[in-house]
């Protein structure tokens, strides 16, 4: 069959809202893994074994990725009294580069999308707040839009305050809408893993959310090695297909960023790489493929979506792809690999760079569980995306999506 005549109700299953997590455990390392080990015997563990089911020879791989407050709350009117209107940054517009954005100390502009938007037909929004003692006025004025979305420009009246610790200082965590609860002072630290340190997703990299210092410590001491990458989470993650057939849905792009160390490592292939979450599985695997585009004189700035099931597609191995991101980056004299990915990855996909993934449990419907699915169904004698999903739910302790339980897949 073809890949894109896949039908997304295949892919739908029961989730009762008392079985979704609304806040993590008290002690991240103490929720449940349930474990598919290399012969596809499922088991239920806790996270804290997690370095001693590793394989030895692994290389554990993460995002690095940090959730901004990217939720800002403006009121129309000269007094701040008339409608609440919320603006949703996105991605950055102006500058397009994410830390250039951040740092930005009179005006910016993001890709947005905006609440209440009939509300906000003319003029422009203003707010008065106070940042770290230095007082000023945030004023967002719509420019543009295309569909959904909204170009916002921001401007401010301190030029010695950066946008970063504007939204730092006055906007929310954009914690999951399936939550079905506002924000709290604790989802500050809660929607944040540990190793998170460069600012710009939307959401967080959940299978990240599990781990503790004592956990990567005893990764480090069994000889594991540990490396870093970066996907910026867009809040196109948290969208069902809502389409018949997974060819009729439009993939969201994803910045990513590799390092050219990592890259190195990648192309000798000495370790088996275990990915941390769905972002950094899609992250690896994009990598590959602009690494195949790069190689036959294709432009690599960004990922289509269905590129891997092309006909005309290299299918070179993995060291040819890793080598030609590294000749990229020797011409242009860069340190790291940046693009973007629209990576659709469904039963069918060849995995070629992950060999075992972390992740939690995802949503009905969703280009997550079709990820997942893709994953198990690449080796005979894995049980299905189905039968994994039965055992968690046959068993009441299991907590399902950004906050709930943790699943190994090798």
């Amino acid at each position: 069959m073809n890949i894109k005549d896949i039908r997304i109700e295949n892919y739908d299953y029961p989730l009762p809202e008392s079985r979704i997590a609304t806040h993590p455990l008290p002690v991240r390392d103490e929720c449940l893994l349930l474990y598919k080990d290399p012969d596809g015997l499922l088991s239920t563990r806790s996270f804290r074994e997690l370095p001693g089911l590793l394989p030895p020879d692994s290389m554990l791989v993460y995002n690095n990725t940090r959730v901004i407050n990217a939720r800002l709350r403006f009121r129309k009117g000269e007094d701040s009294e008339g409608a609440l209107i919320e603006i949703f940054c996105l991605e950055p517009s102006v500058p397009v580069d994410y830390a250039c954005n951040f740092a930005s100390t009179q005006r910016c502009s993001w890709i947005c999308f905006v609440g209440n938007s009939k509300r906000w037909k003319t003029g422009d929004l203003r707010m008065s707040l106070t940042v770290d003692g230095v007082s000023l006025f945030l004023i967002a004025k719509r420019i543009g839009r295309d569909g959904n979305t909204s170009v916002v420009e921001f401007s401010w009246d301190n030029p010695s305050v950066t946008f970063s610790r504007i939204i730092s200082s006055v906007g929310e965590i954009p914690i999951p809408p399936y939550l079905n609860r506002g924000t709290e002072d604790s989802d500050s630290t809660d929607y944040q893993t540990v190793f998170s340190h460069i600012d710009g997703s939307v959401a967080a990299p959940t299978a990240g959310l599990h781990f503790t210092s004592r956990v990567l410590d005893e990764i480090d001491r069994r000889g594991i090695l540990r490396r870093e990458l970066t996907l910026h989470v867009g809040a196109g993650t948290f969208q069902p297909v809502k389409t018949d057939t997974i060819g009729e849905h439009d993939m969201h792009s994803e910045f990513i960023a590799v390092g050219r160390g990592l890259i190195s490592e990648l192309a000798r292939g000495e370790r088996q790489i275990v990915a941390v979450g769905t972002t950094s599985v899609r992250t690896l695997e994009s990598l590959y493929h602009l690494g195949c585009r790069l190689a036959t004189g294709q432009s690599a700035d960004v990922l289509p979506q269905w590129y891997p099931y092309d006909p005309s597609h290299p299918a070179l191995g993995v060291k040819e792809a890793m080598d030609a991101i590294l000749r990229h980056l020797e011409a242009t004299g860069e340190n790291s690999f940046v693009a973007s990915t629209r990576l659709m990855i469904a039963p069918g996909y060849t995995y070629r760079m992950v060999k075992g993934m972390v992740t939690n449990f995802h949503q009905p419907r969703s280009t997550l569980l079709l990820l997942v699915s893709a994953f198990l169904e690449s080796r005979p004698g894995n049980p299905s995306w189905h039968e994994v999903y039965d055992f968690a739910l046959s068993d009441s302790r299991y907590r399902f999506l950004s906050y709930g339980d943790a699943c190994l897949f090798l």
